[in-house]
């Protein structure tokens, strides 16, 4: 505590010294020692009383002697033994506050003049803290020779101050936080003293000097009026008052103020008035914005279209809007009231109406209800449940009714609709798998059977009379089936001509064969039809269930297979699925299996066999799909296509070939020796996917603009039956799609029931000539004569001929002879692979047999 060696310190005053250190006395001055009394003892009782009163202890430290005298306060404060060193007091600093003290005594000694320093350090333990204060002496020659100073605890006084500054940041903050300021007003002199939150939340510049005129040009001109005098009200009767209203900031904003105002008397009896004035903008913004909603939401209570009720915890009605009261048809006092039970029809009174709600946090649905009208009627709701409190603090429960009576009825006529065939109202496929799969799935299971029938040559029909009259003998035969069926049979159209007749009790029928022979027996009749008779037969395949595990559509593959394998062998058959058939339609399941990860996978690939002019040119290449079996090796079409159509994978399967041809064709070479810009085009031929198909020309657009083909390369083979007798809009489509260069190919003209008067009415660009008759027209006179026919139709009505099947030179020369366009067949060119061909067309044309 000052600059001094250490040394043992006496307990006491030396005789003769003065208690107090300092600065010379001035002149004139009376030493302490000489108002004070005499006695050395009577001087330390003194002292040690003003100590203990004080909390103080002095001490001195005398530089030439090299003495420090510390008093009792000092030891009794500090915890100093009787005898003790500077340095043992220096010791009992804390370790922190080493700094302070060392900066303290660097002060201290550095002085030149008798200027009192002080620090304030804590104790060894940090809990009390210490105020020290400092002077130096100095003789006359301005050298330092003693040091005096005091000890004094502030703990309490540093603890309270702390307090007091907390008090205030807790209420300056709780002001911040609140957004409110406090005030006070002298009314005799109208100056006015405001909190500093009291101008930031009035936009004043802090300590700006503000009376009662200026706060009141603070208050919106609307409100000052009566703002005045409610406040002139409080200094008139004393009597608290609380007010609202706007105030224009300096800056030209508005803000909503509540102010809460009293009167106090002050110390010179003057009345005061003091109060608060808090910031309530966003609070009264908000509550307008809940009345405005409030309303709003009334409003829209009020004209929505659905019903909406509010019903109390014992679930009674409370109210209702006009569209409630509309579908139930009462009024809204009838309505109140009435329990949730009672609204509900007769048929669907099992849980409560609004016993869905809350069952899954934020769901609201409460499923589909019935509910009961005036009248008795029946009515279908969506309800819309949740729970609400209201302002007393009861639950209640809003409830939406979406009347979806109409939707309801829709929906089943869809259904209906989707599960029964359009064209003869029996069930469809759909309803089909529904029945056999509930059927097979009950304890009678092993009396199920199933017969797929299907009638022979009914493309014959179509073709040469038309497919409304073959529409007519299919309905016609669905007639027979519903009138000549027993009961425990149900019939259903499959599609086409295919039908099939459920049994739910083969013992009923006295067994699967007499069921299918009595089923043969009413699709094997003649039936009128638009004034003539019509003499049909069907072809008809049975299984029954093989086990437990057999599914619907087991059972369904089951008797296909059985009628696939009696149509072999000739029309009007049946035939019932066998063990061995069984397992070879198993074999046939998972080989449709294998095919349809083969499309999805791109496990098929695509062989090209040239299309050639006359003089060798390739005009362009059919694209046909070879499938590389992993077991059985490369298949040709004929070994999977079969299964394609019965497993329904001919439209995947041209799907497939389509987007793969276009693409490879995109990067094709040019033929070598080809006039420029005659590139080779690209046929496929399509079998699935037909222009009957809703999305027909969708596909084939969207696999042009993905490939990025030219349109005019493209060329969609297809059997002349898919092109007959289309509507409006297909036609009207394939037509747009010609237009943009797309060319239609009828293939295998001339084959089935085909007529030459048709070829004017199919919608296609080139005529394919079948094999049938490509390979007798060298040698037979009947296929010479009609391919003649065929190519002089084809060149007058503008479209392009294809042989197909060029096989031998003599078929070419005879063709040639005719002017056929363009040639197809191993004469020419076996289908090659893509990199083949690719080569191929690098070689340049063709080799053509010359002339004989």
């Amino acid at each position: 505590m000052g600059v001094v060696a250490e040394h043992v310190v006496r307990a006491g005053p030396l005789p003769g010294e003065r208690l107090t250190g300092g600065s010379p006395l001035p002149a004139g001055t009376t030493p302490l020692a000489d108002i004070v009394p005499t006695s050395q003892e009577q001087a330390a009782l003194l002292l040690d009383g003003a100590e203990r009163i004080a909390e103080l202890g002095v001490w001195s430290v005398d530089l030439e002697t090299r003495q420090a005298y510390f008093s009792e306060g000092v030891r009794r404060l500090c915890g100093l033994p009787e005898t003790c060193t500077v340095a043992d007091a220096m010791r009992l600093v804390f370790p922190d506050d080493q700094a302070v003290l060392g900066e303290f005594r660097a002060r201290l000694v550095a002085g030149r003049e008798p200027m009192p320093v002080e620090a304030e350090l804590r104790d060894v333990t940090g809990e009390r803290i210490f105020q020290i204060r400092a002077e130096a002496v100095f003789d006359q020659a301005g050298t330092m020779v003693r040091t005096t100073g005091t000890v004094q605890d502030v703990t309490k006084l540093r603890v309270a101050e702390q307090r007091a500054s907390q008090d205030r940041r807790l209420f300056g903050d709780a002001q911040r936080v609140a957004r409110m300021g406090t005030w006070e007003w002298n009314t005799e002199t109208g100056e006015c003293i405001w909190s500093t939150m009291l101008y930031e939340l009035f936009g004043v510049e802090p300590g700006t000097p503000i009376t009662y005129t200026d706060y009141l040009s603070l208050v919106h001109p609307d409100d000052r009026a009566w703002v005045d005098q409610r406040w002139q009200d409080l200094a008139a009767s004393g009597r608290p008052i609380e007010c609202e209203h706007r105030a224009v900031l300096p800056d030209g904003s508005w803000r909503v103020f509540r102010c809460r105002g009293d009167v106090m008397d002050s110390e010179q009896g003057r009345s005061i008035m003091i109060g608060t004035a808090q910031d309530v903008t966003e609070q009264r913004s908000t509550e307008t914005r809940m009345m405005r909603s409030s309303q709003r939401f009334s409003d829209l209570v009020a004209i929505a279209p659905v019903g909406i009720g509010l019903f109390d915890e014992a679930e009674r009605l409370v109210d209702a809007n006009d569209a409630l009261c509309r579908l139930l048809q009462m009024d809204l006092e009838r309505l109140r009231g009435t329990s949730a039970a009672h609204l509900t029809h007769p048929t669907d009174r099992g849980e409560s109406l609004l016993a869905g709600a809350s069952r899954r946090a934020g769901d609201t649905r409460a499923g589909q209800r019935v509910l009961v009208t005036a009248s008795g009627k029946a009515v279908y709701c969506e309800l819309n449940v949740t729970v609400s409190v209201a302002d007393d603090g009861n639950r209640f429960w809003l409830v939406v009714f979406s009347d979806v009576t109409e939707r309801r009825r829709a929906a089943e006529r869809l259904r209906y609709q989707a599960t029964h065939d359009e064209l003869t109202g029996l069930p469809g496929r759909a309803a089909v798998n529904e029945l056999l799969n509930q059927l097979l799935g009950g304890p009678d299971a092993d009396k199920v059977a199933l017969l797929f029938c299907d009638v022979d040559n009914f493309k014959r029909v179509n073709d040469s009379l038309g497919h409304d009259v073959g529409d007519e003998l299919i309905t016609a035969l669905a007639r027979r089936l519903e009138r000549g069926l027993p009961p425990s049979c149900t019939a259903g159209r499959m599609s086409g001509d295919e039908y099939v007749v459920i049994c739910s009790d083969v013992e009923e029928v006295d067994g699967v064969e007499a069921l299918a022979n009595r089923v043969a027996q009413l699709l094997r009749a003649a039936v009128p039809v638009r004034g003539q008779l019509l003499r049909v037969s069907a072809t008809i395949g049975a299984a029954t269930p093989t086990g437990p595990e057999t599914s619907a559509a087991d059972l369904l593959r089951f008797a296909d297979a059985a009628m696939f394998n009696a149509k072999r062998q000739g029309t009007g058959r049946v035939q019932l699925a066998s063990e061995a058939l069984i397992a070879s339609a198993n074999s046939q399941m998972m080989l449709e299996g294998q095919l349809r990860d083969a499309i999805a996978n791109d496990g098929l690939v695509l062989h090209y066999q040239p299309v050639v002019g006359p003089d060798g040119t390739i005009l362009s290449a059919e694209a046909l799909v070879r499938w590389p079996h992993p077991e059985r090796g490369m298949l040709p079409p004929g070994a999977f296509l079969p299964v394609a159509e019965q497993g329904d994978l001919l439209r995947e399967l041209d799907r497939w070939v389509l987007r793969t041809a276009l693409c490879e064709a995109s990067k094709w070479p040019m033929m070598a020796g080809a006039v420029l810009g005659a590139e080779v085009g690209v046929a496929v031929n399509l079998a699935g996917l037909v222009p009957g198909d809703p999305e027909f020309t969708e596909i084939v657009a969207a696999a042009v603009a993905e490939t990025g083909i030219e349109w005019d390369r493209v060329v969609l083979e297809l059997v002349e039956t898919s092109l007959i007798d289309l509507p409006s809009r297909t036609r009207t489509a394939m037509a747009e799609l010609a237009d943009r260069g797309v060319r239609f190919a009828v293939d295998d003209f001339g084959t089935g029931y085909s007529s030459l008067a048709r070829l004017k009415e199919l919608p296609a660009q080139i005529i394919k000539i079948d094999r049938a008759f490509v390979s007798g027209v060298a040698v037979e006179a009947a296929d010479f004569a009609v391919v003649r026919a065929l190519v002089d139709m084809a060149r007058a009505m503008g479209r392009t001929c294809v042989a197909e099947g060029v096989e031998t030179e003599s078929q070419f020369h005879v063709l040639r002879s005719f002017g056929v366009e363009a040639y197809q067949g191993w004469l020419l060119s076996k289908p090659l692979p893509a990199k083949e061909f690719r080569d191929l067309l690098r070689m340049g044309p063709v080799h053509i047999p010359r002339g004989s």
